[in-house]
């Protein structure tokens, strides 16, 4: 590594301020950022000086994601061949189809990154290390790459570099990538065939529980199972036991939001206990029993990994109780209600990033007024 570090130290000089490659500067930045830790400190002002910063936040994150991402592309085996095959045959066959898409998610998006942050004369962030991760880990691991390169470019440009970049963004990019897939390719983003590789080829039913229920049939698949997640789905989306792995390792290390976690619960356990009470004959959503929601679908995966996204959520502490009741709320809401779309959780997460700024607001102006208040009182 020091040979490495040697050979960086060399050619830095040309792509800083005067030299002959001025202007892929913020490149150079991004790609010795992301090998070395900075090794410039800040020269005037007094600062909180901190260990932990953007890149460290991101690399636990990816971490925290890996239980599930490597669990997933076992699913994708076990899904597609069935019992009595090894663990690594499963594994292999997962990690082929999931690797190109990966490689498309993080070539395409770091790409656009650089791209704009030479134009824009900025040094280039970690904040994609995240989100390109999580494209492929929400998209059908049969989508084809083309769709999904579409979708990550429409993600970066339209969600994130349109409103300035990491930290500007006001909606998940992540999500906004899944969207535009889901609207733009409705047939490879839903039903019975695209949540199993080869489904299609191989006449392997691929129908996700929550698709079971949107048929108004219940399913057959144990609790135990579900948990566990031996079923279709996305890749990072199915084992709800890999994703509370990974929401310990963000809660220890003080990265995600305790709060909007259990408040979202709260709202989605509430709303599906309301549903239960009303019951329905024609829509088997409505008697699903409630707590078995938070281990179907994206709903772990989504309010662990996405609905805690710290840019996009609400900042305050009391909006953040608000913020993940009404995430909860409405992915069960739009879940049970809207069938044609049995997956709420994408939407209702979407909806709230829109709203969470608002909300903070409001929390802000109330406790301006108390204290406001609370002064006069003191006055008289």
């Amino acid at each position: 590594m020091d040979f490495l570090r040697k050979q960086i130290d060399k050619i830095k000089p040309h792509f800083e301020k005067g030299g002959k490659y001025e202007k892929f500067g913020p490149a150079f930045g991004g790609i010795e950022t992301f090998l070395y830790v900075p090794n410039h400190t800040t020269k005037v002002g007094s600062h909180i000086r901190d260990g932990i910063d953007l890149k460290r936040v991101m690399m636990v994150v990816v971490i925290a994601l890996l239980p599930a991402l490597f669990f997933g592309m076992w699913n994708v085996g076990y899904q597609n061949m069935g019992d009595g095959h090894s663990f690594w045959e499963y594994f292999s066959f997962g990690g082929v189809r999931m690797l190109p898409m990966i490689i498309i998610s993080y070539g395409v998006g770091l790409g656009i990154e650089f791209a704009y942050a030479i134009f824009r004369g900025h040094s280039v962030n970690e904040g994609y290390l995240v989100t390109g991760l999580l494209i492929p880990m929400i998209m059908p691991i049969d989508l084809p790459l083309w769709m999904l390169t579409i979708s990550v470019i429409f993600a970066v440009i339209i969600g994130k570099e349109a409103f300035g970049g990491t930290g500007m963004n006001i909606l998940n990019p992540a999500l906004i990538a899944r969207a535009f897939a889901l609207f733009s390719y409705a047939p490879f983003m839903s039903g019975n065939t695209v949540w199993v590789a080869d489904s299609v080829a191989d006449g392997v039913s691929g129908e996700t529980l929550l698709g079971v229920l949107a048929g108004n049939k219940m399913p057959d698949t144990s609790v135990f199972d579900m948990f566990m997640g031996y079923m279709p789905g996305s890749v990072g989306e199915t084992s709800v036991l890999m994703i509370l792995i990974g929401a310990a390792i963000l809660l220890f290390t003080g990265i995600a939001s305790w709060r909007i976690m259990v408040a979202s619960v709260i709202g989605a356990s509430l709303t599906g206990l309301l549903f239960n009470a009303i019951g329905s004959d024609t829509n088997a959503l409505f008697n699903f029993p409630w707590w078995q929601h938070m281990l179907v679908g994206g709903f772990a995966f989504g309010m662990v990994f996405m609905a805690t996204d710290p840019v996009t959520a609400a900042q305050t502490t009391k909006g953040k109780w608000i913020y993940g009741f009404l995430v909860g709320v409405f992915a069960i809401l739009i879940r049970i209600v809207n069938p044609t779309l049995p997956e709420g959780v994408m939407m209702a997460i979407l909806l709230m990033n829109v709203f969470a700024p608002t909300i903070d607001h409001y929390v802000i102006e109330s406790n301006v007024k108390r204290r406001k208040k609370r002064l006069q009182k003191v006055k008289a």
